[in-house]
């Protein structure tokens, strides 16, 4: 284990390896597997990546309490965070400590300088990569759940060779660098996957890019609702059904429909990988109640009624709509406290839940890649010329307000961005 202290605390390093950030630099793995050899960061743990638009978050972190309850030690490895970057790299769970990420980023960047002077440049992203991997290695972790940054086929997370790999759901989002169709993006996030190794679609109507490229490299490619499958068994249970391997289990405490497909694709891995990690079923029921991630229609508070969702793309926004329609009350409305990115898809985002609101707090992001008020404002009124709204400057005081202003039936939706529902999480 590396003990030493570091010179940086990790508000310092943070700082730091965000300056280093090159101002162009070239889209591959190269960098990434350089360092992966002068650190000799190849393990021999077992690795899952999980890859997708939307879902990716959920299905690590079923993934991660099926694994901490089954008495694995577990490395979980998400972006982006909602309020520390703790959150980032946790074992069994628990975020690592400042001084643990310290070491880690004290040993990579160590690593960046070559015998002969040379530096290795990288990205914030690929740094905080490495890092994770390199804590996990010391750690001695059983298994590494890692989340695909952005993409999958450039992705620095990809750089590491994968026991099994999971595409959760191809949309459209991060157009800029994954194209503008489905079958592009498709294509990058198909890159995951490997010959032999079990290749997971949690996506009913893949792109053919996807299935192709998994064809071609021979990956062991499960689809779901052809190689897997999951139906609701009552109100309060349903059923994965793969083959001769079938587990009744309850309903995912991460709330919405959508959960279901998230958590099918998580326990076809569990499944893939019975050899290598031994899993009772008794474990993915517990671990089914158990399961909690921030900012997924998540409720916050009850009184007021609160709710945190991340949604940031259409494909999101519909699930999201779904989940507001299930859970309407004749009586009350829905206040949304609403900001975004300028650039994601907006106009897409406010069509697929106008219906469900009745009331927008529109508010800016401050960050240099944030939506003005006024921006998202008139692009609300575009798209539903009835719609009521007030705009503020920021999330935070738009939240108070709407706690001042809301009766006792109607509830608070927070959504837009993480950094919409980091803003909020401030307040509680």
């Amino acid at each position: 284990m590396h003990n030493s202290k570091s010179t940086k605390n990790l508000a310092e390093w943070l700082s730091y390896i965000e300056s280093l950030h090159p101002k162009s630099i070239a889209m591959g793995l190269d960098r990434v597997r350089q360092m992966i050899d002068r650190l000799e960061l190849h393990p021999k743990f077992t690795i899952i990546t999980v890859a997708g638009t939307n879902g990716k978050g959920s299905t690590c972190a079923m993934l991660e309490q099926i694994y901490t309850n089954a008495g694995y030690q577990v490395g979980c490895y998400t972006s982006p965070h909602l309020l520390r970057y703790n959150e980032r790299v946790r074992i069994n769970k628990q975020e690592v400590s400042d001084d643990a990420l310290c070491a880690a980023f004290e040993a990579v960047d160590a690593g960046r300088i070559g015998a002969n002077g040379e530096v290795i440049s990288l990205t914030y992203f690929e740094v905080g990569t490495l890092a994770a991997m390199w804590h996990f290695m010391q750690t001695g972790v059983d298994v590494a759940i890692l989340e695909i940054g952005l993409g999958g086929r450039l992705d620095a997370v990809n750089a590491f060779e994968p026991n099994c790999s999971i595409v959760t759901s191809i949309d459209l989002d991060h157009q800029e660098f994954l194209g503008n169709t489905r079958e592009s993006i498709g294509f990058e996030k198909a890159g995951v996957y490997r010959t032999s190794v079990p290749a997971i679609c949690g996506d009913a109507n893949p792109p053919l890019s996807l299935v192709t490229f998994a064809h071609e490299v021979k990956a062991n490619f499960k689809r779901v609702h052809h190689d897997f499958d999951f139906s609701l068994d009552g109100v309060d249970s349903w059923q994965y059904s793969a083959g001769e391997v079938t587990y009744r289990l309850p309903i995912p405490a991460l709330k919405g429909a959508y959960q279901l497909n998230n958590a099918a694709c998580a326990v076809s891995a569990v499944d893939s990988l019975q050899s290598r990690l031994p899993v009772t079923s008794s474990h993915i029921e517990s671990a089914m109640r158990q399961v909690s991630l921030a900012g997924r229609f998540q409720t916050a508070s009850t009184s007021p009624h609160v709710i945190l969702d991340v949604a940031h793309n259409p494909h999101a926004a519909r699930a999201l709509a779904v989940n507001l329609n299930a859970s309407r009350t004749p009586q009350g409305q829905t206040v949304a406290v609403f900001a975004m990115l300028a650039d994601k898809d907006i106009q897409g985002v406010v069509q697929a839940v106008k219906d469900e609101i009745d009331l927008w707090y529109i508010a800016g992001i401050d960050n240099v890649r944030g939506a003005s008020a006024e921006e998202l404002a008139a692009i609300v009124s575009e798209i539903d010329p009835h719609a009521k709204f007030k705009t503020f400057q920021n999330a935070d005081i738009a939240y108070q307000q709407a706690c001042i202003d809301v009766g006792e039936n109607d509830k608070i939706l927070v959504f837009g961005s993480f950094y919409t529902v980091a803003s909020v999480m401030q307040s509680f």
